[in-house]
């Protein structure tokens, strides 16, 4: 843990209020101080004794140590951005804590992790696209880093994202929020997906937030993403077409769509593509109006069209897990927490929390037996 004086400590302990959603009179109350009281703390006028912060921090609903660790600078200069009395929205509190979280598993030198897969990144030398022609090319060139053909489906993209250093996390925070957010960290990145949407558009979501990566962005907040337009935000329509070439690449879909079309239709079509692809409807839509596919009928019967129980019977539809679906952590994470626990690094209460309840004990590893004359080992 870092040295921090008051003052900064009380910052600390403002911002993390603030994020949970309490005034300093709920905190106050929470844990039996005064709110003249917690306001001479976050102010840094009063010391705050130890007992003092192990409430405060279980009231707001963190770890004690949140308040000693240094934050992700890309976090710092987000809230610098904001203004010193801008709450943070849900997602962003939670990308910060799930960022910090990563940087924790980072500090301990765990391979597993995969963030040094990130260099491969900065050493493709990526620039921001600025025209359609380039958010496509952008998508070719990822594909290309992930090791994926110019024109099959992207099965598993959230692994396909970790292989270039971006750890998505997914966690449900209402119709009424953002769709995802991301982090840039000093090395690799996190991103957050709403998992309140539907898998197609959770897919979507994460495209669009790997191209933010990509392009460096250090922190950025989505709140719909495809819903941008070049007049109003260019960059985020840029990163739209990004998402949706990367999802539905070009070469692919000038081929299969024709095809299938003169085959089964253009429903039957539109289903089997949707499908082979993981993305919805109205993704393929817009995928199909932007490479000038069909006309404005076409995409507008594209958009209403629904897969049923018997379109999946009949046309023998494989129906893959709901990729981010809940609550979900990054696969290298969960991995290099284990190798944590495993390597009697951490504690099972620790990995417990890190890993966001999607174990239980039962699912960790189990303790290693010590053999008699281990004990020497720990007797100087």
């Amino acid at each position: 843990m870092a040295d921090i004086d008051a003052r900064t400590l009380g910052e600390r302990i403002r911002d993390a209020r603030k994020r949970a959603g309490l005034s300093q009179d709920d905190l106050g109350q929470a844990v039996g101080l005064e709110r003249t009281a917690m306001n001479k703390i976050e102010g840094g006028v009063r010391k705050v004794t130890a007992l003092e912060l192990s409430d405060i921090a279980a009231a707001i609903g963190v770890r004690m140590s949140t308040f000693f660790a240094e934050p992700v600078p890309a976090l710092v200069a987000h809230r610098s951005s904001q203004g010193l009395d801008t709450a943070d929205s849900q997602i962003d509190a939670l990308l910060a804590k799930f960022a910090g979280e990563v940087e924790f598993v980072a500090s301990l030198g765990v391979d597993e992790l995969g963030l040094d897969a990130a260099d491969m990144v900065i050493q493709a030398g990526i620039a921001k696209p600025s025209t359609n022609a380039e958010a496509e090319a952008l998508a070719a060139k990822a594909r290309d880093l992930m090791g994926l053909s110019a024109d099959e489906p992207i099965r598993r993209l959230l692994d396909c994202a970790a292989s270039l250093g971006l750890l998505a996390f997914s966690r449900d925070v209402g119709k009424d929020t953002a769709d995802a957010g991301t982090i840039l960290l000093p090395r690799g990145g996190v991103t957050l997906v709403n998992s309140y949407m539907k898998v197609g558009r959770r897919r979507l979501a994460l495209a669009h937030e790997l191209g933010h990566y990509l392009i460096a962005d250090a922190y950025t907040i989505d709140w719909r993403v495809d819903d941008h337009s070049d007049q109003v935000v260019p960059m985020e329509a840029r990163l739209d077409r990004f998402a949706r070439a990367l999802l539905l690449p070009k070469v692919a879909v000038e081929r299969k769509w024709p095809e299938m079309v003169a085959q089964s239709g253009e429903r039957t079509a539109a289903i089997i593509l949707a499908s082979q692809f993981r993305v919805d409807m109205a993704t393929l839509a817009t995928r199909l109006k932007e490479l000038r596919l069909a006309d404005a009928e076409a995409v507008a019967s594209v958009r209403k069209w629904r897969t049923t129980q018997t379109d999946i019977i009949e046309l023998n539809l494989h129906v893959p897990l709901q990729e981010l679906e809940g609550k979900t952590i990054p696969r290298p994470f969960a991995l290099a927490v284990l190798r944590l626990v495993r390597d009697e690094r951490i504690s099972r209460e620790r990995a417990l929390d890190l890993l966001q309840g999607t174990f239980e004990e039962m699912d960790l590893p189990q303790a290693r037996e010590r053999r008699a004359d281990e004990i020497w080992n720990f007797v100087s």
